[in-house]
């Protein structure tokens, strides 16, 4: 058995046109009835808001691996000069059972959710000609999950990117922003600021409550990371994408939350599946979309199995017996 952390998943290096590519190889993998993907466990600890989520799943097609995510949320942990959140991956052969590699890597945790991201960007930026201008893209949430996002949008959008806005409440350092990017970023002092400018707008909070209470600006992308940050009557109405309704649409996100108050049903969503395999985006040209990702377990699995193959293939990681 492999083992693999964040030193390896460093040197290994990643391109963010391959992780979203993997991205989207699963959801077509998913859409042809080549997964599965039980409904996520937490795990709670009495008078504390304290989490351990399990999310097992099988993926087929390429990556024909099976596994379980198992990923700590402590939001006390930075005051003690720790992560929040804490990540293990463990795959197993899907024909045998066999355990293959155990993965303790923060970093697959952000790369997965900026990837997700990713390939939801990729195709809405299709839709803007390339001579319909550049994007300002609006980060709100510096932490490890908006650093990966500001990457991942420089990466995929190129020179289109002509401007970033970033908002956190505990400021913006000049030291954390990457230097080849100083002079499109900007941080703002108000959330509103940010978001009625942004084409995109990522929220990568741990918002203790809701706090966007207002439409966004009329055709922009809404990445919703953190799944809690809207008041419903803000995106009623909305061209709305998940990845997965039934495990999107619980634990108190904003889509359950409209889905409590009458405003948005199952049908009226659209999925990642829908834009990856049928082009949904095609005919929403110049709508807002709002895009809320749970994070499934095949996406996990899909990075973390390439992961995986390119570490035996340039033999690195610890073997286990």
């Amino acid at each position: 058995m492999l083992y693999l952390n964040d030193e390896h998943i460093r040197e290994l290096g990643w391109d963010w046109s391959r992780l979203a590519d993997l991205i989207e190889e699963a959801v077509r993998t998913m859409d042809a009835g080549g997964s599965a993907a039980p409904l996520k466990g937490y795990l709670r600890f009495p008078g504390t808001p304290n989490r351990i989520i399990a999310t097992p799943a099988y993926l087929g097609g390429s990556t024909e691996l099976a596994g379980i995510k198992w990923i700590a949320g402590f939001p006390g942990n930075p005051q003690r000069g720790l992560p929040r959140a804490r990540n293990l991956i463990a795959l197993n052969d899907p024909s045998t059972g066999e355990p293959l590699a155990v993965l303790r890597s923060d970093r697959l945790n952000g790369l997965r959710a900026a990837a997700v991201s990713g390939a939801m960007l990729r195709w809405y930026a299709e839709l803007r000609p390339a001579s319909g201008g550049g994007f300002t893209v609006g980060i709100i949430g510096w932490g490890p999950i908006g650093r990966l996002h500001l990457d991942m949008a420089a990466a995929l959008l190129g020179p289109r990117l002509e401007r970033v806005l970033l908002h956190d409440v505990r400021g913006i350092a000049e030291d954390s922003i990457p230097p080849e990017l100083l002079g499109r970023v900007e941080a703002t002092t108000d959330w509103r600021e940010l978001y009625r400018q942004s084409d995109v707008t990522a929220t990568c909070t741990v918002a203790p409550s809701r706090y966007i209470d207002e439409p966004p600006p009329q055709g922009a992308l809404l990445l919703h990371v953190s799944l809690r940050d809207y008041e419903p009557h803000s995106v009623a109405g909305l061209r709305t994408f998940v990845d997965d309704w039934s495990q999107v649409c619980r634990e108190d996100t904003d889509i359950e939350r409209l889905h409590a108050a009458g405003l948005l049903a199952e049908p009226d969503a659209l999925t990642l599946a829908d834009a990856v395999c049928r082009d949904a985006l095609a005919p929403l040209a110049g709508e807002t979309i709002f895009f809320n990702p749970m994070g499934l377990g095949i996406f996990d699995l899909a990075l973390a199995g390439d992961f995986y193959r390119r570490a035996l293939a340039e033999g690195l990681g610890v073997g286990l017996d």
